[in-house]
């Protein structure tokens, strides 16, 4: 008899646990979502009613958790960082970093928290006995930031803690003796576009940026919404971000051209791939790329969502395949319906299914 594999759930990070904290990036590091083995017809016929639910429960908890999806913006982000990584490390100051800028949607933080779990376990392989080394640092920016409170930030992913008295001084220099300490070399800095250079505080907020980037010898990696239009590179705060940062723009995916619709049919297959439906024909997922384009807006969220949602929906009504149909029961967020009222061709009008 098949031996169920752990479910998501008896892994899963505490809650009190988010990615800006290391034991948070940790759990995001070592986790993996493990493939369940099919079973047969025979295999599943011999399980009792309690097992074939929790076996049918693990199942839609590795849909809801599919394996990510390599994109094009994760291996451009991925091969430039790793390169500027190289060049930066003899370097003592005006190390060059990345910022990854694009709207809503198009898969930043995911590039960006990928970059940093592949860097993670490429230092882990080449260091695997040293379980006191944190090569990465992940922080996002608090709206109106201030000074003090960007430092905060860096100083709560390490678990420092200070009196409210404590001066950003004192802040700064321990999370630097930290960092220091685990050897971190790369610094990924999200919700970038929450630092404005209009204001007072978001000009000092930039400057404590900044003097992270010159105290710690590591490379950093921002990713923001639009950040071009933020104001972040303009006056002499913002000539100096231009001048040491690569932008890595981040759009969603185009269907114009026929190399376009290739590239799009082939990241639906790749995800198509992970899944695990006893029913599922390979190439039918495929075949509704066209449809999946229009219904998400070419943006990788929304995609991923929908597959994720159609998965579970099938599991859990036994058809065990994924349809236009049960596409069209998960929802999707406001800017896929729109894109999809732009650009969906004409279908005849029909019920779309209800989700309990």
């Amino acid at each position: 008899m098949n031996t169920p594999s752990p479910s998501a759930s008896d892994t899963e990070a505490p809650p009190d646990n988010p990615l800006t904290s290391k034991e948070g990036w940790r759990h995001f590091v070592d986790h993996e979502p493990v493939p369940p083995r099919p079973l047969t017809a025979g295999e599943r016929a011999a399980l009792s009613p309690r097992e074939l639910v929790r076996e049918d429960e693990r199942r839609r908890e590795y849909h809801a958790d599919l394996p990510m999806v390599h994109t094009p913006v994760i291996r451009k982000v991925t091969t430039t960082s790793r390169l500027l990584m190289q060049l930066n490390r003899y370097q003592t100051s005006a190390r060059r970093g990345v910022i990854l800028s694009g709207a809503s949607g198009t898969g930043k933080t995911t590039a960006l928290t990928q970059l940093g779990r592949a860097h993670d376990l490429a230092v882990r392989k080449r260091h695997p006995h040293d379980r006191n080394r944190l090569p990465v640092l992940y922080v996002t920016v608090p709206p109106a930031a201030t000074p003090k409170m960007l430092a905060m930030e860096f100083a709560r992913f390490f678990g420092l803690t200070f009196p409210s008295r404590a001066n950003v001084t004192d802040i700064v220099d321990a999370v630097c003796a930290t960092a220091a300490h685990v050897r971190v070399d790369l610094v990924l800095v999200d919700e970038i576009h929450n630092l404005t250079l209009a204001t007072r505080s978001g000009a000092e907020a930039s400057d404590q940026l900044k003097y992270f980037a010159e105290r710690l010898p590591a490379t950093f990696a921002y990713a923001g919404i639009d950040v071009e239009s933020k104001g972040l590179f303009r006056g002499t705060r913002g000539g100096q971000i231009a001048g040491r940062f690569v932008v890595i723009p981040a759009a969603s995916f185009s269907h114009a051209t026929t190399e376009d619709q290739d590239a799009w049919r082939a990241l639906v297959g790749t995800l198509e791939s992970t899944l695990r439906l006893h029913h599922h024909t390979p190439g039918m997922l495929a075949g509704l790329s066209e449809y999946l384009f229009h219904r998400t807006g070419g943006m990788i969220g929304s995609l991923s969502q929908v597959v994720r949602g159609a998965a579970v929906l099938a599991i859990e009504d036994g058809s065990e395949r994924i349809t236009e149909d049960l596409l069209e029961a998960v929802p999707v967020d406001y800017a896929a319906e729109q894109s999809e009222k732009r650009t969906a061709p004409a279908r005849p009008a029909r019920k779309r299914r209800r989700v309990a």
